[in-house]
């Protein structure tokens, strides 16, 4: 157990000695979803030194609890199935604890900011492709939900208060629409029950949801430094939010008009604190054996002061999740973030550290590029991004022989007065009959200009040339590095290249 949870354990082990029966989390509720084919952890709380038993299909386990009242059993590896009944008794307890409706399937982490919490219902004037004929669809006994609420804590939290729902039209309204798509197609395609926890914040930054030792470990200074910033930001913001609530107050005792006020700036809720997210939505969930995480997430980290820290940020949220969990490199595949107005080179550079970040074992990425839109940061298009999202599981993890990637860059070589760019995953390079476009060079200097392109066969791979008549020695080649995107290149299977850059970076 980490330090910071200990007081935790005993306030949760002090309500158990006033009950005098056992607890179970909230994530282990009624028509939850376990981990098939893993051993399984079930745990809780109870009288210190109490026997525990666990009933669960066909298993009987027992545990007994230590000083603060904690205990927790493995369940051994089951195949998919289901409904069963969990069971929880105590030789303290005259009345077993009974979580009804639980299924065996695969559990899947869904995070990130506003585009994975985008509802399937749309955000106001942000819709989602077919809401409602999706809505009216959304009847699939065996996915089932929880959404987690959004919250901060300086500690990890060792519970959560929100539980498992059934996959309805109702609560799949308000459920990320990516994260449904997701689980709809991998539970048709694999037959199987799917269990998808919602745990998203929009507007947030990637270090909010990675644990504070997590970031001390990677020596993530930049964090250290935007935390200043943030803390002082999030400071004035709470004390005009106080002097606002005061106002209002004093009005309505002399019976005036409450004062309106402009939004307050830079007022996040304490979300963009680092580890405060993690704290509150993640770490409740660690303990719970799961199959992978899907993240959607980069937007509010294209500003300047945090695009060119992204790379090494992301890849520590990887790890640290991956420690946390203690489940080995569990699957994390993720959405290389669309194409949308900016007027900096920050969405350029935060879609090429996603891509980078494939250098991570049992990662994959889904490029959007061609679903972004110009004026709107919320692309309504969720099925394409889910079904790419999708098609990395189905082929890496449920071994379905596809093609599941978008092209990827290998490497730019250089040929006289021109740059070759080579990729893996390329089968097929087309355009679908518009220019080659979106590319740029460089020289020694690194300054890019555009490039025209044309693509060629060489052997078996299949390559894009690059001219610019400005840089006669070519040395760099960069692909989409602007905020908005507007030329494709796909290969046969019909994924879209992603941004890249040849510089180191």
């Amino acid at each position: 157990m980490r330090p910071s949870r200990y007081l935790i354990a005993l306030v949760l082990s002090s309500a158990a000695l006033i009950h005098a029966e056992p607890r179970l989390p909230s994530v282990l509720s009624d028509h939850a979803v376990l981990q098939r084919d893993r051993p399984v952890r079930i745990w809780g709380w109870a009288l210190p030194q109490e026997k525990i038993t666990v009933k669960f299909h066909n298993q009987t386990r027992t545990a007994d609890t230590n000083g603060l009242g904690e205990w927790q059993v493995f369940l051994l590896p089951e195949h998919a199935g289901g409904p069963f009944t969990l069971s929880v008794t105590s030789d303290q307890a005259t009345t077993p604890i009974e979580r009804k409706d639980i299924l065996l399937g695969d559990v899947w982490i869904a995070s990130g900011q506003s585009n994975m919490e985008m509802p399937l219902k749309g955000f106001g004037s942000a819709p989602i492709k077919d809401s409602e004929k999706e809505i009216a669809a959304a009847n699939h006994p065996r996915i089932r939900f929880l959404l987690q609420k959004r919250s901060t804590s300086s500690v990890p939290l060792a519970d959560s208060a929100d539980t498992w729902t059934e996959c309805t039209p109702a609560t799949a309204a308000t459920f990320s629409a990516a994260a449904y798509f997701f689980g709809r197609e991998i539970s048709e395609k694999e037959n199987v029950p799917i269990g998808l926890i919602d745990t998203t914040w929009g507007g947030t930054p990637a270090h909010a949801w990675i644990s504070l030792e997590g970031i001390a470990a990677a020596n993530l200074t930049s964090v250290a430094s935007d935390a200043a910033t943030i803390a002082r930001d999030q400071g004035i913001a709470d004390r005009l939010r106080a002097d606002y609530a005061r106002q209002a107050e004093a009005a309505k005792t002399a019976g005036q008009p409450v004062p309106t006020h402009p939004p307050i700036p830079n007022d996040h809720a304490g979300s963009w604190a680092p580890g405060t997210l993690y704290n509150a939505m993640i770490a409740p969930y660690v303990r719970y054996t799961i199959k992978g995480a899907i993240w959607y997430q980069g937007e509010t980290d294209t500003s300047p002061a945090r695009a060119q820290y992204y790379s090494r940020v992301f890849s520590t949220l990887i790890k640290d999740w991956r420690a946390q969990w203690a489940q080995g490199d569990f699957p994390f595949f993720y959405v290389q973030i669309s194409s949308y107005t900016a007027d900096n080179d920050g969405w350029g550079r935060v879609r090429d550290a996603q891509r980078r970040t494939l250098s991570l074992v049992n990662t994959g990425q889904a490029v959007t590029l061609d679903v972004g839109l110009e004026k709107n940061i919320h692309p309504p298009d969720k099925q394409t991004v889910a079904a790419r999202l999708a098609a990395n599981a189905l082929a890496t993890v449920y071994g379905k022989k596809m093609e599941y990637s978008s092209p990827e860059f290998l490497q730019a070589t250089t040929e006289p007065g021109a740059m070759r760019v080579w990729f893996s995953h390329g089968e097929g390079l087309t355009t679908k009959g518009q220019p080659v476009g979106g590319f740029e060079v460089a020289g020694e200097d690194h300054k890019f200009v555009s490039a025209t392109g044309t693509i060629e066969k060489v052997g078996a791979a299949e390559t894009i040339v690059l001219n610019a008549p400005g840089v006669p020695l070519p040395k760099y080649a960069r692909y989409a590095w602007t905020g908005v995107v507007t030329s494709y290149v796909y290969n046969a299977a019909g994924f879209p290249l992603g941004t890249f850059t040849s510089e180191s970076m």
